[in-house]
C-alpha cells in the first residue's frame, strides 16, 4: 500500500474495504433493516490472559473503523477482557445500502442484534467521536445491557445547529463529499485531531478512508457519508444526557478542536459553536454521577495518538 499523503497516489481499496487488512479475523452479522439486507463486519478478540468475564464493545467514529481500535483491543484482551468492535452500517467493511435512512436508533438496534448473535451479555460500552453519540443512544435504549459507559471525545454533547451552524441539506453534503480526497482528509485531521503534529503512523488511516472514496463505486461511500453527516447534525444526544442511568465516564483529549461543521457557520458566530472539550465540561454536570477525565496533551483520537496512555486511562475508567 502506498503512503497516502498530499500529492501521493491513493490506492483504491474497495467500497467495503475489501483490500484493506484488519488486525483480527473479520466476523459477519447479517440482518434485514428498512427492507434492505445488511451485513455488518465486526472483530471479536478473545481474552489472551485469564478471562475476567467482562465483554467490552468499542464503537468507532465517522472517520474511523473497527480496525483503528486495534491497539486498545489487544491491550484489553491481554488484561482478560473479551473485546468486540463492529463496523457500523454505512461504514468501512459493512453494507452501504442505497437510499438507507441512517439513524442512531437504527444503528443501536442493529448493534444490539449483533451482540445477541455474539452472545455478549452485559457489556462495558465505549464510544469514540460519532460512536459516542451511538453509545449514548444505545445506553438510553438498552440500559439493562450496559454495565458502564465510556465516551471518548464524543460528538453530540451539544446541539451545533442551535449554536449557529446552518443546516446543510443532503445535496450540499454530497457535493462536499465529492471533493473529499487524501489531501483533504489529512488536512482536516492534522488541524482538528492532532493539533498540527502529524506522524507517519497516521497515514495508514488516511489511506483507509481515501481508498474507499477512490474505488470505482466510491459514490456509494460518498452518499453514505453524506447521510451520516446529516444524521450527526440532526440527531445530537445533548437533551438526553440527564436521562442516562448507567455509570458514565468521559475521557476527553483537551487539544481536540473538533466542532462539527463549525466552519460552515457565519464567521461572527463560529465562536459560539463549542468544541468537544468545551461541550464536555457542561455535559458532565448534566449526566447523573458522571466523571470527566482530561487528557491535557492529546487531541480527538487519544487511542490512536497515544495508545499506551489511553489504555491505562481506559482501564482506570472501567475500574469500579
Amino acid at each position: 500500500m502506498l503512503s497516502t499523503t498530499a500529492g501521493a497516489q491513493t490506492v483504491p481499496l474497495g467500497v467495503n474495504l475489501e483490500r484493506f487488512g484488519y488486525p483480527a479475523p473479520v466476523h459477519w452479522f447479517e440482518a434485514g433493516s428498512q427492507g434492505h439486507p445488511v451485513r455488518m463486519a465486526f472483530l471479536d478478540w478473545p481474552a489472551t490472559a485469564t478471562p475476567n468475564g467482562t465483554t467490552v464493545v468499542l464503537l468507532h467514529g465517522k472517520n474511523f473503523c473497527a480496525a483503528t481500535w486495534g491497539d486498545t483491543a489487544r491491550g484489553l484482551a491481554a488484561a482478560g477482557y473479551r473485546v468486540i468492535a463492529p463496523d457500523q452500517i454505512g461504514f468501512c467493511k459493512s453494507s452501504k445500502p442505497s437510499g438507507y435512512q441512517y439513524s442512531f436508533h437504527a444503528m443501536a438496534a442493529l448493534t444490539a442484534a449483533l451482540l445477541d448473535q455474539a452472545d455478549a451479555g452485559k457489556v462495558v460500552l465505549i464510544g469514540h467521536s460519532t460512536g459516542g453519540i451511538l453509545a449514548t443512544r444505545f445506553a438510553r435504549l438498552y440500559p439493562e445491557r450496559v454495565s458502564k459507559l465510556v465516551l471518548v471525545n464524543p460528538l453530540g454533547l451539544n446541539d451545533t445547529l442551535s449554536e449557529g451552524v446552518p443546516y446543510t441539506d443532503l445535496g450540499k453534503l454530497r457535493a462536499e463529499e465529492a471533493k473529499t480526497n487524501a489531501a483533504s482528509i489529512k488536512a482536516y485531521q492534522l488541524r482538528n485531531y492532532y493539533h498540527g503534529e502529524w506522524r507517519a503512523a497516521y497515514d495508514r488511516w488516511v489511506a483507509m478512508l481515501a481508498g474507499q472514496y477512490a474505488s470505482p463505486d466510491g459514490n456509494r461511500v460518498r452518499d453514505a457519508q453524506a447521510r451520516l453527516s446529516d444524521m450527526i447534525q440532526t440527531q445530537p444526544v445533548a437533551a438526553e444526557l440527564p436521562q442516562l442511568t448507567v455509570p458514565t465516564t468521559l475521557i476527553i483529549g483537551q487539544r481536540d478542536l473538533t466542532a462539527f461543521r463549525a466552519s460552515s457557520a457565519p464567521e461572527d458566530q463560529r465562536s459560539r459553536v463549542r468544541t468537544v472539550p468545551q461541550a464536555a465540561e457542561e455535559a458532565v454536570k448534566r449526566i447523573p454521577n458522571a466523571r470527566l477525565i482530561r487528557l491535557d496533551d492529546l487531541g480527538h483520537s487519544p487511542q490512536v495518538e497515544a495508545p499506551a496512555v489511553f489504555l491505562r486511562t481506559l482501564r482506570a475508567a472501567m475500574t469500579p
